[in-house]
């Protein structure tokens, strides 16, 4: 049976989490490992998010620094399992996001493939997200397919919600095209807000967002960014949503106290989910959450309050990790690339139609 290993570096930049997977007639999780990003690399990655001097070079040392991290996990994974190289048919890589922006027809993701199929000895699948952008798509969210080859068996009508850095939703409803969409910041503006005010890089279960008040006048001035007045097919990044984006909006309102602004965050993400849930999918049924967010205890109960009619639950009792739907997904797209399969969706990207993503750096 073919295996594929998924590696997946997100917007939250805590770390690489890397996926085993077998796939057959169906997709079978068979091993993890996480490598938590090292302060530097993160400060390095995050730094290119935003324009600077000596971009190119800063660019390529730290790619090389990411990819001797992944090289490193993968090791470790097949160490772990007792497995060669060659048992591997191919690593999905992500790489690691430093620019989006579709609306300019580009979207950058730095990974040093050829590097990491030398350091492996493993065929790698990369750059999935510029085909799509090319087709003039979104390029993201590139997961919904997935979701659907994951949970779409099940009759009536299901949404998969990824929190990470941002926050997406995949629309799964029978005998209709999956649909999905990015909705906005899911943790990145969390972990900016207490990482500025406490040090910390994230809140761990939303207990600092859970100890302060919802602030209705920051809220609504959040929520008048352009960005939540469009529909989908749409995605977002770091170019929009940041930590000077809501310093810029917090200098221009009375000072409120941390911890409510931690809480106004965590019901903006809360809010955009639900209000885009329920704009294009009113009658869903069960929202099976994964990602980073799903271990927000606050967030989660935030969403299961404000859906009452829905069954919010992670996707663990259906039988999926929620901290390795991504991971698995791009070892999924993978095998798709190699395949032929196509892997976007139109009726998600906005692409002028099917293509198959990636490219490919043979062992």
């Amino acid at each position: 049976m073919p295996r594929y290993i998924g590696v997946m570096s997100g917007t939250s930049l805590d770390g690489l989490d890397i996926a085993l997977i077998e796939q057959d007639s169906a997709i079978k999780l068979i091993a993890t490992h996480y490598i938590p990003m090292p302060d530097t690399l993160r400060a390095d990655l995050l730094s290119l998010c935003a324009s600077g001097p000596d971009e190119i070079a800063r660019s390529a040392i730290a790619q090389q620094h990411w990819v001797s991290l992944a090289a490193q996990g993968i090791h470790a994974l097949l160490e772990q399992q007792a497995l060669k190289p060659t048992d591997i048919r191919a690593i999905g890589s992500h790489g690691q996001t430093i620019r989006h922006e579709p609306s300019r027809g580009f979207t950058v993701q730095i990974g040093n493939p050829a590097l990491l199929t030398e350091l492996t000895g493993i065929t790698v699948v990369s750059d999935f997200r510029s085909r799509d952008v090319a087709a003039g798509g979104q390029g993201a969210p590139l997961v919904p397919a997935f979701h659907e080859a994951l949970f779409g068996e099940r009759t009536g009508s299901r949404a998969v919600l990824n929190v990470g850095g941002f926050s997406n939703l995949s629309l799964i409803e029978t005998d209709k095209p999956v649909a999905g969409f990015d909705c906005g910041p899911g943790n990145v503006l969390l972990d900016a807000w207490i990482h500025w005010q406490r040090g910390e890089h994230f809140d761990r279960d939303g207990q600092w967002a859970a100890s302060g008040n919802v602030e209705q006048q920051l809220l609504s001035t959040l929520l008048s960014d352009p960005f939540f007045l469009t529909k989908g097919p749409k995605s977002t990044g770091r170019e929009v949503f940041n930590l000077d984006w809501l310093q810029r909006h917090l200098a221009r309102l009375p000072t409120f106290a941390p911890q409510d602004v931690q809480a106004t965050l965590l019901e903006l993400t809360s809010l955009t989910i639900v209000e885009s849930l329920r704009a294009a999918q009113s009658h869903t049924e069960t929202l099976l959450v994964c990602g980073g967010g799903a271990h927000n205890t606050t967030l989660m109960n935030r969403l299961a309050d404000l859906l009452p009619s829905t069954h919010v639950s992670t996707t663990a009792p259906y039988g999926v990790d929620p901290d390795w739907v991504e991971a698995m997904a791009f070892a999924w797209l993978a095998h798709c690339c190699l395949e032929g399969i196509p892997a976007n969706r139109p009726s998600v990207t906005g692409a002028r139609g099917l293509r198959i993503l990636g490219a490919i750096y043979p062992a």
